[in-house]
């Protein structure tokens, strides 16, 4: 009797000490690596301790205007742009994420360098924006939006606010101009 009891605890702490680590270049509909959508602004500091943060601080802080937290690799490379749900608040959480590095990438493998047809042909695209220099991809499955510059466009379709575009308007090869993860959005 004793022996089976000792042999379940080793055998459940063998279990449970077998955790798969996370990817840190996973993008989910509510992480990206480490970071999720209740991370706090105090916690970056940890999560991104082999990084370098950098806070933009807008002149008057009485504006009320977000401000942006650049993550950067050691070496230099911009990897991600956080923007916190509250200014000036160490306990905000993340309300978006533009992700730069295209080491970031889905679990169905879209990242910064990816096209069109990638994402139309991996995600069910929502909705499509039309704004003044670019066309707004957003799917709601993974909380994301994909911005793609007008000029990989037809030229027809560049220059009309009012037009309504739709799919079918997008070339496949178009390529993603910005990605970002859309979180805690009110």
């Amino acid at each position: 009797m004793y022996k089976s009891f000792l042999s379940l605890i080793i055998l459940s702490l063998l279990f449970f000490s077998c955790n798969k680590t996370q990817d840190p270049f996973e993008v989910g509909k509510q992480h990206l690596g480490l970071l999720t959508d209740s991370t706090q602004v105090k916690d970056l500091k940890n999560i991104y301790a082999n990084d370098s943060l950098v806070k933009f601080t807008s002149g008057d802080e009485f504006a009320g205007s977000k401000n942006n937290i650049e993550i950067f690799e050691k070496g230099g490379k911009k990897l991600l742009i956080l923007t916190p749900e509250q200014a000036l608040d160490s306990t905000s959480t993340i309300e978006s994420i533009q992700i730069i590095d295209p080491r970031y990438k889905t679990d169905k493998g879209i990242t910064t360098l990816s096209t069109f047809k990638d994402i139309s042909g991996s995600y069910n695209v929502s909705k499509i924006n039309n704004l003044i220099n670019s066309v707004l991809i957003i799917v709601n499955d993974l909380n994301a939006s994909f911005v793609i510059d007008k000029e990989e466009l037809p030229a027809n379709l560049r220059f009309n606010m009012n037009m309504k575009i739709e799919a079918m308007h997008i070339p496949d090869n178009a390529k993603i101009k910005y990605f970002f993860l859309n979180w805690n959005m009110h």
